[in-house]
């Protein structure tokens, strides 16, 4: 294991047993949670997209606002729901941002997963081409800004502009050299997986995919990403490409961390629909002393074969308590899984 970050989805409700109870909390929130995760040796802040719902939703600039505070660590998102996105207007802004991080932007993006409301990207202007589905819509989308983020000319240019223009076809501004290579794919079955790395993408694997062989969730994401790098390969890219997968994992230090995660000691997989067609197995969750959490997490066959892992963290409960479970595990357990 590599590089260990946090994954957060960014809930927010006026709950008063919630410590994120406004937008305005959670936003805030998430800025000093990724300065503090930093400042403990995290190697990445991660935010999760979802619109029509009391969570981060447009993306960009929270992302910029944690690359002005933060000096090293990455900043990212898993992920970023592509049936929303403008390709073009999207190029900028996630350019703007990673200039302003100082090129430390691992972009997620994904066909997205259900919604709060029924084909939301619809209210957003989009609708997928005649005989293609809203999953090919956004990866046509996907497909689109990873040849923009290229930075070649592709607009004619103003013979009379209001300023002067480089020679050539004109290309979107600003452009953020590097960038095209820290964009990774959500991937919830093999075959996207296999699409990504065609493309070049690194890969994500959440805490749920597709159940395509009836075996434990960490044995079919294993094989998820062998595909994948298998694919890779052959693809004949040169670069070396990274792979994440999320886990919730606490480690039981005291009393706080019983009272909020003792009871899921002994977690198992569950199976579910996340639409009509398509069944799903989701990732169990992890919770346990340190040398107990040690002992399972050696078991999991898709950490070992992942670079990276993102930590879900409950961010209701707020900025201190989510560093204190970021630093248990960065303290307690990943040393002992080959992390530095």
């Amino acid at each position: 294991m590599k590089k260990i970050g946090f994954l957060s989805f960014g809930h927010w409700t006026p709950s008063p047993q919630s410590q994120t109870r406004s937008a305005a909390d959670t936003l805030l929130q998430s800025i000093e949670l990724a300065v503090a995760a930093e400042q403990l040796g995290a190697d990445g802040a991660y935010y999760r997209v979802h619109h029509f719902a009391r969570q981060l939703a447009s993306p960009f600039p929270l992302l910029a606002a944690v690359g002005a505070r933060t000096s090293t660590i990455e900043i990212g998102t898993a992920v970023i729901d592509m049936r929303y996105e403008n390709p073009l207007y999207m190029v900028e802004d996630a350019g703007s941002a990673d200039l302003i991080a100082g090129g430390r932007l691992q972009l997620g993006i994904s066909r997205g997963s259900p919604e709060q409301v029924i084909d939301g990207w619809r209210y957003f202007g989009y609708r997928p081409a005649e005989g293609q589905s809203d999953a090919d819509m956004g990866r046509r989308h996907a497909e689109v800004f990873l040849d923009l983020l290229r930075g070649e000319g592709f607009a004619q240019p103003n013979p009379q502009p209001m300023f002067p223009n480089p020679p050539g076809l004109l290309r979107l501004e600003p452009h953020s050299a590097g960038l095209r290579e820290r964009i990774w794919w959500g991937a919830g079955s093999n075959a996207t997986a296999v699409w990504a790395a065609k493309l070049g993408m690194n890969l994500q694997s959440s805490t749920l995919k597709n159940d395509e062989t009836g075996e434990a969730f960490h044995v079919q994401q294993a094989a998820q990403i062998r595909a994948y790098r298998a694919a890779w390969k052959e693809a004949g890219h040169t670069r070396t490409p990274r792979v994440s997968v999320s886990r919730s994992i606490f480690a039981l230090m005291d009393d706080r961390d019983r009272a909020y995660f003792g009871g899921e000691r002994g977690g198992e997989d569950q199976i579910g629909f996340i639409d009509p067609q398509t069944r799903a197995i989701f990732g169990r969750s992890y919770a346990a002393e340190p040398e107990v959490l040690i002992e399972q997490l050696r078991q999991d066959e898709a950490i070992a074969e992942a670079d990276t892992l993102l930590l879900t963290i409950p961010n209701q409960l707020g900025v201190d308590y989510c560093a204190h479970a970021i630093e248990a595990i960065l303290k307690h357990v990943a040393p002992a899984l080959g992390w530095r």
